[in-house]
């Protein structure tokens, strides 16, 4: 019995020092590869980093789909904002082609990109906040800190992984709807969006639906993209959708970005998983 106290008492003492090595060396390693991946992603968000500040350059992507040539498009992005949209779009009554593009004074922010970058930030400066000399005192500690990084890395990811449900109203009475030249006829709505590492592009084309329409009027909810059919009023007219066209771009370094806060969960959640694996060898408090 005494030897085996004596072997637990060494055990003890040998996972003891294991658990103030990985505490006080391992998690800072862990932090600062964090730090130099999310810098990376940074960069691809064109974030401005400290002293590396100068002017994001711009990227033109043709819009385009396999299949359709309804729509087709130019669009130049410089970070999160679309500088200018130049977009042909062939009515499908007539087949006439119409040419639509943003005026000077106008540019379009994409939110789903800038909340994205925000979210970026934060896990940065969430790691940044502990300084190289700072030492962790228990598991609980570093628990919580990998929680609130991981927290602000799936919301950067579901940012762009998840655009935004709107209304047909709501699509209709966006900003958007006044930034081209020449104006958009009244019977055509755009809607720009992030869908993972592309930058999509819908149009809808519309008819009115008369007064005296014998049309069952079902009012359509939110949808990232509603299909035919779908109806609406708005400004006293009621609408159906006839027609959607959807074209896409792939912008590569959003990609990029997608791969680094995978890649970057993953080392949270390595580390969580060992500080797990000690609390299970012995009955002592790490939290």
């Amino acid at each position: 019995m005494r030897m085996a106290a004596l072997a637990s008492a060494a055990e003890r003492a040998v996972l003891e020092e294991e658990f103030k090595w990985l505490l006080q060396e391992e998690v800072h390693a862990v932090l600062r590869q964090l730090q130099d991946i999310l810098k990376e992603a940074s960069h691809r968000f064109a974030l401005p980093v400290s002293g590396s500040e100068g002017p994001i350059k711009q990227e033109n992507f043709i819009l385009g789909t396999a299949n359709a040539d309804q729509v087709k498009g130019v669009l130049m992005l410089q970070g999160d904002t679309l500088c200018q949209a130049d977009i042909n779009l062939k009515m499908p009554r007539n087949n006439q082609l119409l040419h639509f593009a943003f005026r000077d004074d106008k540019q379009w922010k994409l939110q789903q990109i800038q909340d994205a970058r925000n979210h970026v930030n934060q896990a940065i400066y969430l790691l940044t906040n502990r300084g190289t000399n700072y030492q962790f005192k228990t598991g609980c500690e570093v628990l919580k800190l990998m929680d609130a990084v991981m927290l602000q890395l799936t919301r950067a990811r579901n940012r762009l992984t998840t655009p935004a449900t709107l209304t047909l109203p709501e699509i209709a009475s966006s900003s958007l709807t006044k930034m081209f030249t020449p104006a958009l006829p009244s019977d055509t709505l755009m809607n720009f969006y992030i869908n993972l590492n592309k930058l999509c592009l819908t149009v809808y084309q519309l008819h009115s639906l008369q007064p005296s329409s014998t049309k069952n009027f079902r009012p359509a909810g939110g949808s990232i993209l509603h299909n035919p059919g779908a109806m609406f009023e708005y400004g006293n007219q009621r609408y159906e959708v006839s027609h959607v066209h959807k074209v896409e771009c792939v912008v590569p370094w959003l990609n990029d970005a997608l791969v680094f806060f995978t890649v970057s969960l993953q080392l949270c959640q390595q580390l969580k998983d060992k500080i797990a694996v000690f609390s299970g060898y012995w009955n002592y408090r790490l939290y």
